[in-house]
């Protein structure tokens, strides 16, 4: 079972919060707020914030500009997973993976299903990995947001997590970019 080996020193990390939405505003943004709110409550940095529309080509710009940016190591998106014309940010994640994290959708329908039952299967929650920067697309839902932070994010970026977890292999994510 996972636990928290506390003879180990936490490391926080820097995490950017985007919110995919056509009509919300900083002010309204409950889910971003969500996010935020607990990335600081646990002792990570939040390094940016940023609210961009249902835009296939826009997202991935964001998720790339932030990638390039050695002060970010991992980019939290929420909204636009469901299933409309609209819902376009697991495409554009897709379009800007190295390595998707298969299991993180799966972990997250499970996590769903003990809370909103068979409509967990409307989600289409994603993962992955590009330029050494994790990547997470999680439904708009403030609920939705604090189930993947609390049962699955929280405890995979704090360092001390065992028997494993993602901040320990953060210096190799890139290391197939480096000269041999």
């Amino acid at each position: 079972m996972s636990r928290i080996d506390e003879t180990k020193e936490f490391i926080p990390v820097r995490i950017a919060v985007l919110t995919v939405s056509d009509t919300r505003t900083p002010a309204e943004d409950r889910s971003g707020d969500t996010l935020a709110g607990r990335i600081e409550a646990a002792g990570h940095t939040l390094a940016a914030r940023g609210i961009v529309v249902d835009d296939r080509a826009r997202i991935a710009d964001q998720l790339r500009a932030w990638i390039a940016d050695d002060g970010i190591d991992v980019i939290v998106s929420t909204g636009g997973t469901g299933l409309t014309g609209r819902d376009v940010s697991v495409e554009a994640h897709r379009d800007v993976y190295e390595k998707e994290i298969d299991a993180f959708g799966t972990v997250f329908t499970i996590v769903s299903m003990k809370k909103i039952g068979t409509s967990a299967v409307q989600s289409r929650a994603t993962a992955g990995v590009a330029g050494g920067t994790y990547m997470f697309a999680l439904p708009g839902s403030p609920g939705a947001c604090r189930d993947a932070w609390d049962e699955i994010l929280e405890a995979q970026l704090d360092y001390r997590h065992l028997p494993c977890n993602f901040v320990e292999i953060m210096p190799r994510l890139a290391e197939h970019q480096r000269r041999k």
